[in-house]
């Protein structure tokens, strides 16, 4: 399991629009929980093998994040976060961070790894991830900690919890 003291900065863990892989429910399904991948690839009408995932700047990429516009369109203009780019944040990015509770505090990563660098950043959001109590790092949708159950399972479920129900509530009313 991935805990806050065993974190060093990976680039391909950081995602170009500034989600944080570490904290992503594919990529802790992929690393040390087959039985949530093989559930997240039955919600995408996936196998877990398509659903895999090894951060967003790796050679293992889920079916999802394979065609991503941020990480190509980051490629094209030689620069690696969206926030290095005159057009941000665009309408694609804005579109994207709109669409899923994981994605609330996009503006800010970009503002903090544009502030004090990626790799402050990323110790950054080891914390911000990882339970209070056991070091686990978990991802938006872990209210309790998945290794010890503590309440809210991070900082991040802390300060956005009631934004990712209504969210998640939203959008399971879009696919009934």
């Amino acid at each position: 399991m991935e805990k806050r003291n065993d974190m060093k900065p990976d680039k391909r863990h950081a995602a170009a629009c500034g989600l944080f892989c570490p904290a992503c429910t594919l990529f802790i399904g992929t690393r040390e929980d087959p039985p949530r991948l093989e559930m997240l690839a039955k919600v995408f009408s996936a196998t877990p093998e398509q659903v895999r995932c090894e951060g967003c700047h790796s050679d293992v990429l889920t079916l999802y994040c394979q065609n991503c516009k941020m990480v190509k369109c980051c490629a094209d203009k030689g620069i690696e976060f969206c926030g290095e780019c005159v057009e941000y944040p665009c309408s694609e990015l804005k579109a994207f961070q709109e669409a899923m509770p994981h994605r609330i505090e996009l503006w800010e990563s970009q503002a903090r790894i544009r502030a004090i660098g990626y790799e402050k950043w990323y110790g950054e959001m080891v914390e911000h991830y990882s339970c209070k109590s056991c070091g686990t790092i978990n991802s938006a949708y872990d209210f309790k900690c998945r290794k010890c159950g503590a309440e809210p399972s991070c900082e991040y479920v802390r300060l956005h919890k009631d934004e990712i129900i209504r969210q998640m509530s939203k959008l399971q009313g879009q696919v009934k």
